[in-house]
């Protein structure tokens, strides 16, 4: 392997990791803080590129499709909490058979609306050209999704440790009760904090679009990798969530290109190991 080539294989590897973050914070957020098994969010994610492709076809504007995405999942994700989940709170099993519930109905939907036939986002203007980095062309879309990526886990770790919401949540998640005697609706906390996870998978979709395909399956593909990132990092742990997806990103681009027969024993090899000696994750605690 020249150099060019494994410098080409870990720029592709933190590229793909980004977008895995970009789902997997969403995941790990909603599974953190409010310990629901969100199985759905394979589906938002799909949603989610779907209408960034209508809406990019639209306007033919990659930066509208993106929070246009990111708003209408946003919405549908304050009504399947609203509706749906708080109706079950804090009863696992039937939280997770609803929302793969929720995750079949989804891919019905698109389905029937969008059709079989993978469809990739092509994205315009100067996003869509390339530059010289470190001696190979690469694409300028793939360094701003990373660049997304980073903005977006700094924010989520200002959200979490350095505000008086993030103060709110935590407190919520250890004692319930307490909050609401201080006059706080933790409910509503709790759905704009599911509404959050689901915009992350939504912007995912339209990242996903145009770095993979879109097509019937590609939900339940990209969240099982997603799970993985969580499972290494360590679930609700945001630095674990950026770890395990640079991780399995890496693992992911060097297993295509070198054993693709065994891409999937190279990815969970090492979650299973990790189980076995850390059931919490790298950087997880256990509760």
């Amino acid at each position: 392997m020249t150099l060019d080539t494994f410098v080409l294989h870990v720029m592709n590897g933190v590229t793909y990791g980004a977008l895995l973050f970009l789902l997997a914070s969403g995941f790990t957020l909603i599974f953190g803080l409010m310990r629901i098994t969100n199985m759905s969010h394979g589906g938002l994610y799909l949603v989610g590129g779907y209408i960034g492709l209508t809406v990019l076809r639209a306007t033919g504007s990659f930066l509208l499709a993106l929070p246009a995405a990111g708003v209408a999942i946003g919405l549908l994700g304050l009504a399947e909490e609203r509706f749906l989940l708080r109706r079950i709170r804090n009863q696992t099993l039937p939280e997770v058979l609803l929302t793969l519930g929720v995750a079949f109905v989804l891919g019905d939907l698109s389905l029937a609306i969008w059709g079989g036939d993978p469809l990739t986002i092509r994205v315009p203007g100067f996003l869509g050209q390339s530059v010289n980095l470190f001696g190979i062309t690469y694409p300028i879309f793939r360094l701003f999704m990373v660049m997304v990526g980073v903005i977006i886990a700094v924010g989520l770790w200002y959200l979490q440790d350095r505000t008086m919401l993030g103060a709110v949540i935590r407190a919520g998640v250890d004692d319930r009760d307490m909050v609401e005697a201080m006059g706080i609706d933790i409910k509503q906390v709790f759905n704009r904090v599911f509404a959050l996870g689901a915009v992350l998978a939504g912007l995912a979709g339209v990242f996903g679009g145009a770095f993979l395909a879109l097509y019937p399956g590609a939900d339940s593909e990209i969240l099982l990798q997603a799970v993985v990132v969580v499972i290494l990092g360590g679930p609700g742990s945001l630095l674990g969530a950026v770890v395990g997806s640079l991780l399995v990103g890496l693992i992911y681009a060097f297993a295509v290109a070198l054993t693709p027969d065994l891409l999937y024993f190279s990815l969970f090899a090492p979650m299973v190991l990790v189980l076995a000696s850390r059931p919490y994750g790298l950087l997880g605690r256990p509760r």
